[in-house]
């Protein structure tokens, strides 16, 4: 079984973690602050983060899993989809590292790693089975027969869910990232006192730009009357506007299981952290008789445990990137 690095650089946080024969070792993030004060992520401001943190964190991984360099298997990084600057930053990390070593490099796709990080820990989904994957940048219906056969059937065709959250918590003046703010709120609010359009679309596609447009028309019309609209309504809007973005999300899940009679149901990406995603996706396996899988809170957001867990299954596959010049027979000559 192998000994596995993972380097995760997709976006603006930077994580490495150390696998032992399919066991998280360690899993290290590192988080930028740098953001928060332009409210939202800055493509080279995060490249270079990664430049800082990128040895430290793959240092502290390894010193935590009591792991030496030399006796690693593979080295496996996410290799897309993300921002490219970041992206290169932690693959050139890797490709330099495996070469280093001689050691075979595995490229691992980060939406594919969301979804395997179920498998990381207990309990785990049986194949095949429908995950929804939502995140900053992407959702995703996903029909998963194995750990690397997996078929997208509906996905948005604009802004993803989570940034449907972020756009929508900054309308109401939230600081950044405006997702979980807007969900903690969420919860002391009303979600059906103000009603927003549920995105339709046929198949198993999602839209939320058009939440976001009409927010945006609301609030204007509505602080025209009453400059102390948003701070008097704050927790109201929040549960409405997040009731909506999960309808959405179960509307389209719903109909997925249901022409696919699929029962095992898992949710995975940042957002699968939201308090009332989690708890509505609960109540709807209890109406479907579903059963749902959603991994441990680290596991859902960008960490390299989740890159791991992938390179682990790619590795038992033969699964493995091109290298410059190596001496292995595994890794294959550009």
């Amino acid at each position: 079984m192998p000994t596995i690095l993972a380097i995760e650089s997709s976006c603006d946080d930077t994580s490495a973690a150390v696998m032992v024969d399919g066991e998280i070792r360690s899993n290290v993030v590192a988080t930028q602050q740098v953001h928060e004060q332009y409210g939202g992520v800055v493509p080279e401001l995060a490249s270079r983060a990664h430049q800082q943190h990128l040895l430290p964190v793959v240092t502290a991984a390894l010193h935590k899993a009591g792991v030496a360099k030399h006796n690693l298997d593979a080295v496996g990084f996410t290799q897309g989809p993300g921002l490219l600057g970041s992206l290169l930053v932690g693959g050139m990390f890797a490709k330099t590292l495996a070469l280093a070593l001689n050691k075979p490099l595995i490229a691992v796709n980060h939406m594919r790693a969301h979804i395997l990080a179920h498998f990381i820990e207990e309990p785990r989904p049986a194949f095949p089975f429908l995950c929804l994957t939502v995140s900053g940048g992407h959702t995703q219906l996903v029909i998963v027969r194995s750990a690397l056969d997996m078929e997208i059937i509906g996905q948005t065709i604009d802004d993803a869910a989570g940034e449907a959250f972020d756009k929508t918590a900054k309308q109401l003046g939230l600081p950044y990232p405006g997702g979980p703010h807007l969900d903690k709120l969420a919860r002391e609010g009303n979600p059906t006192r103000f009603p927003f359009p549920v995105g339709a679309m046929p198949g198993y596609d999602f839209s939320f730009s058009g939440l976001k447009t009409a927010v945006m028309y609301f609030l204007k019309k509505e602080v025209a009357k009453n400059p102390d609209f948003v701070q008097e309504n704050l927790p109201d809007l929040c549960a409405s506007i997040q009731h909506t973005i999960i309808q959405t999300l179960l509307r389209q899940l719903r109909r997925a299981a249901h022409d696919h009679h699929l029962t095992h149901i898992a949710l995975a990406g940042g957002v699968a952290a939201n308090s009332g995603l989690r708890q509505a996706l609960q109540d709807e396996a209890a109406v479907q008789n579903w059963q749902v899988f959603i991994p441990a809170f680290q596991y859902c957001t960008d960490n390299a445990g989740m890159i791991a867990m992938t390179a682990h299954f790619q590795y038992e596959a033969g699964d493995f990137a091109t290298q410059l010049v190596s001496s292995d027979p595994r890794l294959k000559l550009v």
